[in-house]
């Protein structure tokens, strides 16, 4: 039986499980026309399990100090194990789906078997949806949504070409930058904070976010933050047309990033008031991308990302200002050391001992209320086991006493905005979902004032998650770079 260590940054997710969050990327493919089961099962055999081996490997752990747990085989292993299809109760439709995927998603993975499941849902309308579960210790959310970029096809016909990945490290695949940053800044931020022979000013520079890292406060009780539950609720927006966005972000000289962000945090303020609650600053959890641009992901996948701590002005009542200083936060985080820094940390709490690393966790943890991570999608339509997507979905696990996770995902010139959250603390997350509409109208409406100096729309670098969906290999890096830069942080 082939046995293989898992790495230090991977089996701190690993570690991470707790029965009131599951360190599970989940996301939501739907569709207007019902899959074969048995098409989508070759899919899976052919570009999944053939290529990736932690799908066809479980977690072992050990029984000596220090040892850590290690990949082996699973000699059982069944496909058939992992593909589940089930059905809606009548009569269907989005509250009845979104009723399901909140239940499933509060189910652990079966340790016994490959962490990861999927389940063709049918029922939905005339179509059907697929809902993937995939433990974050096999990779991180970019990783996950480039090997899910095999399954998909930019035709009816399944024509497929390269599968996006090489175990030679100085070649690079086809989707080598698809989903990367567009710059090279917080790469290179990376390899400073990791290399050796670090300057004063650099080790200057890191020791000063370390210590805003591990001494800044945690985030305050609010409607939206407190005691967790482990039962989870998920709602999405309709589709939003990205072009509006862009035309918002162009007069305000901003981001679509940064506009997207200002009407989440004004939807949450919103919800807020509602309930009372204390309206404060609160700050969000944002994954980004640390694999290098050129060179495509391995075959063995796991965790290359960064993690920054964003504070949404949440407790800003204006939405031109609300827009404006987040705007000025982004620009600041961009220059920061904070993201490879965490990368580190996070290698390192995976070498401490399960309870350590718990109390690690709930320190870092206690300093944030969401988890925010935006994935830009392909701009043409692509199809899984000959049927078109219509839309995607996506959420990022939450760690800790983390209880909520915000995701923006654009595909085909639109974008979702999709919430998971606990049940105890947002029971209706369509309320939040609901208030997206007149933030964009207020935002909409501030017409031609720009509240910086010149329109960065694609400016800056885009944010990768943990969303385990996307393009297909068919449709090539050209197409996901331009969408990449009309999306980027």
């Amino acid at each position: 039986m082939a046995k293989q260590r898992v790495r230090n940054a991977d089996a701190a997710w690993l570690h991470m499980d707790r029965p009131t969050n599951l360190m599970i990327v989940n996301s939501v493919m739907l569709f207007d026309e019902p899959i074969s089961l048995e098409q989508l099962a070759e899919v899976f055999q052919a570009r999944l399990i053939a290529r990736y081996p932690r799908f066809s490997q479980r977690v072992q752990d050990s029984f000596l100090p220090l040892q850590g747990p290690s990949w082996v085989d699973d000699a059982h292993f069944d496909l058939n194990r992992h593909l589940h299809h089930i059905g809606l109760p009548a009569p269907g439709g989005t509250e009845a789906l979104q009723q399901v995927v909140g239940d499933l998603m509060a189910t652990p993975l079966d340790r016994s078997k490959p962490l990861w499941d999927v389940y063709l849902i049918d029922g939905y309308g005339s179509g059907c949806a697929l809902f993937t579960r995939m433990h974050h210790c096999i990779a991180d959310g970019i990783a996950l949504a480039r090997v899910m970029l095999t399954l998909t096809d930019a035709g009816a016909d399944g024509t497929e070409t390269s599968p996006g990945f090489d175990d030679n490290p100085s070649s690079a695949g086809p989707l080598a930058d698809a989903l990367s940053l567009g710059s090279g800044l917080i790469h290179e931020g990376m390899e400073s904070v990791l290399h050796p022979r670090r300057t004063v000013a650099s080790l200057a520079r890191e020791a000063q976010t370390l210590t805003k890292l591990v001494f800044a406060p945690s985030d305050q009780e609010t409607a939206v933050r407190g005691e967790l539950s482990g039962l989870r609720r998920v709602a999405w927006s309709e589709p939003l047309e990205l072009d509006e966005i862009k035309a918002i972000a162009h007069t305000q000289g901003a981001t679509v990033n940064d506009v997207l962000l200002a009407a989440v945090s004004g939807a949450l303020r919103r919800y807020m008031l509602d309930r009372d609650s204390p309206v404060v600053e609160i700050h969000a959890i944002v994954p980004f991308n640390l694999r290098p641009l050129d060179k495509p992901i391995p075959r063995s996948l796991g965790n290359r990302f960064g993690l920054v701590f964003l504070a949404l002005p949440v407790d800003i009542a204006s939405p031109r200002e609300r827009l404006s200083e987040l705007k000025r936060r982004m620009d600041e985080i961009k220059d920061s050391p904070e993201g490879p820094l965490v990368y580190a940390i996070l290698g390192a709490i995976g070498l401490t001992p399960v309870p350590v690393e718990k109390q690690l966790v709930d320190l870092f943890s206690a300093k944030g209320t969401a988890v925010m991570t935006n994935i830009p999608g392909p701009r043409e339509p692509v199809y899984l086991a000959g049927v078109p997507v219509r839309t995607v979905l996506v959420w990022a696990p939450t760690s800790g006493s983390v209880g909520m996770s915000v995701s923006i995902f654009s595909y085909r010139g639109e974008v979702t905005i999709g919430l998971m959250v606990d049940a105890a603390l947002v029971p209706e997350p369509r309320q939040i979902v609901d208030a997206l509409s007149p933030e964009l109208e207020e935002l909409r409406a501030l017409g031609r004032s720009p509240v910086g100096a010149a329109a960065l729309v694609g400016a800056a670098a885009p944010v990768g998650a943990a969303a385990p969906v996307g393009a297909a290999a068919p449709v090539g890096a050209a197409a996901l770079r331009r969408t990449t830069a009309d999306q980027r942080w």
